[in-house]
């Protein structure tokens, strides 16, 4: 193993002290082609030029003498620290960092940034950068060949933004560009960069409070939260009155003249509003994490739709209503979280729509489920309106080669015994609830 093991970050600015008597001293020197060009590397040391950070590990652990690696901005910042500490290669680092990259990039653009989300969109994450993008109002991306600008814009296509794509920064051929994300596409970009991408149509970001804090606000106090994060709404699966709008749609042609049955006019099911218990095993069937897209067909006013946006994932809702539209942007709004609003019948629009990891079908019945998954997200979750409906919906499902379950859902609130106090001692059953089919569906691995 090398001697001494020196990883230095570096943004374009003259080295300190450290850094340039480490580098000074070294026989061994990694870096990119363009800063062993620009360093003082001493010409009896031996250079490598990264391109596997695994390669230059193992030559690293094999040399005898004093290393150095350089690394843009913060090499601890999704850099090449976590390689090179790997147990494998039996590596005792010290690290000189520099200004990272994405610090150096808000400050060019001249942007607080604790209330900001940081992606990669290194080893295949593209889509999932672009995700990120889509739920929140403040990313940065850090590029990699063939998932640079250009394809985050495509992937976020039909979704406006403003992109800030800063360009080699810290040397001579830094350039910084502020576009609209329609126009990113039209341009050949650097390899890497690092991509601001800004904007989005609600008030705040995910979990209450303003996105971007407006003048005067006091800075926010935890990373990758937006100024104000919490906010005042605790849990998840909030109570249904809490959203605008709810309420019952009209029942359905054939439906059960019974209205204790399930899918009866006034029962769970008919409603436009998933009851909240339910609205929380559908959430945890899903999975909805950052990251992730998720679509919720027939999404009524959209209080799963911004239940799944609170943890962070991005959501497009389908809904053939625009009454219903309209107050699902009004139940976004209120909780700060971007949910793109499709307007049109589940089977007829979803061809158009990016790829989801997870769905739910509010509405729709087996005919949207079979839609949704000939695009094979990895959940799927459905709510019928009657045993008869939830068994073809559950030969649906397994039919597409999925693990298939599902429950019926009833609940009933506990109440004060008749004529007596709120407080008083005692508790009786209420009229409990019809109940909610409920189907749902994993990939087989």
């Amino acid at each position: 193993m090398a001697d001494r093991i020196t990883v230095i970050g570096w943004d374009g600015t003259p080295l300190t002290e450290a850094a340039a008597a480490a580098l000074a001293a070294a026989t061994l020197v990694a870096g990119a082609p363009y800063q062993l060009k620009a360093l003082p590397v001493p010409p009896a040391a031996e250079r490598i030029a990264l391109g596997s950070i695994q390669l230059a590990a193992r030559r690293i652990a094999e040399h005898r003498g004093a290393a150095v690696v350089i690394a843009e901005g913060d090499p601890g910042f999704f850099g090449v620290v976590r390689t090179l500490r790997r147990p494998e290669y039996g590596l005792e680092l010290e690290v000189l960092p520099a200004v990272s990259s994405v610090a150096a990039a808000f400050a060019r653009a001249g942007m607080p940034w604790e209330d900001a989300q940081v992606a990669s969109a290194h080893g295949g994450r593209l889509r999932r950068a672009a995700n990120l993008c889509r739920a929140h109002p403040k990313v940065a991306v850090l590029t990699a060949p063939g998932a640079g600008p250009a394809e985050l814009a495509l992937m976020l296509r039909g979704v406006h933004r403003t992109f800030v794509v800063c360009e080699a920064l810290g040397t001579p051929d830094e350039d910084v560009t502020v576009l609209t994300s329609d126009r990113v596409a039209d341009h050949i970009w650097r390899d890497p960069s690092v991509v601001l991408v800004i904007g989005g149509s609600s008030a705040g970001g995910p979990g209450g409070g303003p996105a971007n804090g407006a003048a005067g606000e006091a800075a926010g106090w935890l990373a990758g939260r937006p100024v104000g994060y919490p906010g005042p709404d605790r849990g998840w699966a909030l109570p249904t009155e809490t959203y605008t709008g709810t309420g019952r749609t009209p029942a359905p042609p054939g439906a059960p003249a019974d209205p204790g049955a399930p899918g009866a006019p006034g029962a769970p099911g008919a409603s436009d509003t998933l009851p909240a218990h339910v609205r929380a095993l559908v959430l945890a069937r899903l999975g909805a994490r950052p990251g992730d897209l998720v679509w919720t067909v027939g999404a009524g006013s959209g209080a799963l739709a911004v239940d799944a946006a609170r943890f962070g994932a991005a959501v497009v809702a389908v809904e053939a209503d625009r009454s219903a539209c309209a107050r699902l942007a009004v139940n976004a709004r209120r909780y700060g979280v971007e949910v793109e609003i499709v307007h049109g019948r589940g089977p007829d629009v979803l061809g158009e729509l990016p790829e989801p990891d997870a769905a739910v079908v509010e509405t729709g019945g087996p005919e949207a489920v079979r839609a949704v998954l000939s695009r094979r997200p990895e959940r799927i979750v459905a709510v019928a309106r009657t045993l008869a409906e939830a068994e073809e919906v559950r030969r649906v499902i397994a039919g597409a080669g999925y693990r298939a379950d599902g429950a019926l859902l009833q609940s009933a609130p506990l109440l004060p015994p008749a004529g007596a106090a709120a407080d008083g001692p005692g508790l009786r059953l209420g009229m409990g609830d019809p109940g909610t089919f409920l189907l749902w569906g994993a990939q087989k691995p």
